[in-house]
């Protein structure tokens, strides 16, 4: 068993090229033994490349491993020679472990690719990416939906049949949004991502119907509404209605009858001037609130056009230089880039801004030091902001899901239809409008574009 050790065997043929290369120096001397000389240097030289073959065979070893990991065969074993001694054996053990360990390793990473997949198909999102040319890589089940495709190898494939959506998803830059509405009840949100994958650059889309969740939100929207709206009529019907019966009683119980004519006593006459009076003041206020409602309801579409920030936070500081003076306000407006323009209506932008300061300078009326900040700054994704912020008594959290709605309001004056109508002006900008407030601390609106 000793003498297949590899230094053993290894040892041996040294000896034995040894001995043979003595016998060659030795019948090199007489010229009698020429042919023994000629046939002792063949069998040395079959010596030295068996001597080569048998060192080089680790070589050859570790060539088959690389290639093993380089082609991802996993299934190569190493142990046929294993006789050669405890370093063989040690060699071939790691080797048979390092394959291992990249088997479980591929398994891994096929299942997790696999359960990746599965998510992929499965979500209600519909996921799409293609490179510079149009190539589509990923598609699942639900885009292919969306797009009313079996296949698609190349996004121009779109062109002849959903060109207006091909435009959509091929312009629609990266970090941007856009809706886009589909025959029968399907609103898309489309939205486009960039990613670089193995040094190619790609355009991954999601695509999301969110026409279930505007409807959802279609009918909740109404059903507050309805609930404004019947709140304010009861509140001005129920008062005339009463108010009405208990004239008719006034005049069938106090109105008397003296040669020919009707006659009421002075007590009757002043009830019934209070009644109308109140009934009067009541219509014009169910009137008032009947007109904010069509204001609400009537706001023009925005004339788009470039405006400067500066242009226009300048101009409606200046609107509102008297009020805050008036109220001792320490009003602050700051830009950090004066030279950016936006593409707004700048006097409906106006109305929003001034309807924020207007608001601010209520909350600010019982704070001792009152300050107001109109600031404006872009986000990493390059769009613009600007914020109203006050350090008024704030708006508590469970009014702040409410403040937006139609005729909602924390204040004891006013319609309640100021944010919610700057909400509706900032929508048409295909923009949004944001509060966030600490109770008797600060308070701040945010128009971001």
């Amino acid at each position: 068993m000793g003498f297949k050790d590899f230094r053993l065997r290894v040892a041996f043929r040294v000896v034995l090229i040894g001995i043979t290369m003595s016998l060659f120096a030795y019948s090199a001397q007489y010229e009698k033994m020429i042919i023994t000389t000629g046939l002792l240097v063949i069998v040395i030289l079959i010596e030295l490349f068996e001597l080569y073959r048998f060192i080089s065979r680790t070589n050859r070893k570790l060539t088959r491993f690389l290639e093993s990991v380089k082609y991802s065969d996993f299934v190569s074993g190493f142990s046929a020679d294993n006789k050669l001694g405890q370093s063989f054996k040690d060699l071939n053990l790691a080797f048979n472990e390092v394959l291992e360990a990249f088997r479980k390793a591929r398994a891994e990473k096929e299942e997790h690719l696999q359960y990746l997949n599965t998510i992929v198909e499965h979500v209600s999102t519909g996921l799409m990416s293609f490179d510079d040319e149009g190539n589509v890589g990923l598609m699942n089940a639900t885009a292919k939906k969306f797009l009313k495709v079996d296949r698609l190898r190349n996004i121009d494939e779109l062109i002849e049949k959903q060109s207006r959506l091909y435009k959509a998803l091929f312009d629609l830059p990266p970090g941007k949004s856009t809706l886009f509405r589909i025959e029968g009840d399907i609103q898309l949100a489309i939205h486009a991502t960039e990613l670089i994958l193995r040094a190619k650059k790609l355009k991954l889309v999601a695509l999301q119907n969110i026409q279930p969740e505007l409807q959802k939100k279609e009918l909740e929207a109404w059903q507050n509404l309805t609930k404004v709206l019947r709140h304010e009529i009861m509140n001005s019907i129920t008062p005339i209605a009463s108010l009405t019966s208990t004239m008719k009683d006034i005049l069938i119980e106090d109105l008397d009858e003296v040669n020919g004519k009707y006659e009421l006593n002075e007590e009757a006459v002043e009830d019934l001037q209070d009644g109308l009076g109140t009934i009067e003041s009541r219509s014009q206020g169910l009137i008032r609130f009947i007109d904010a409602y069509r204001d609400y309801t009537s706001i023009p579409l925005p004339k788009i056009r470039p405006v400067k920030i500066a242009h226009l936070l300048e101009h409606v500081s200046q609107l509102m230089k008297v009020e805050l003076r008036r109220a001792k306000i320490d009003f602050s407006c700051e830009m950090s880039h004066p030279e950016l323009e936006l593409n707004i209506d700048e006097e409906l932008i106006e109305q929003v801004l001034i309807n924020l300061l207007k608001n601010a300078i209520e909350a600010v009326e019982e704070t001792e030091n009152p300050c107001i900040e109109l600031n404006t700054h872009t986000n990493m994704e390059g769009g613009t902001k600007i914020t109203v912020t006050d350090n008024g008594q704030g708006i508590i959290m469970e009014a702040l899901d409410q403040i937006f709605i139609p005729f909602y309001s924390t204040k004891k004056r006013g319609s309640g239809i100021g944010l919610s109508l700057s909400r509706q002006i900032m929508q048409l900008h295909n923009g949004t409008l944001t509060v966030e407030s600490d109770p008797e601390k600060f308070t701040t609106f945010t128009l971001s574009f």
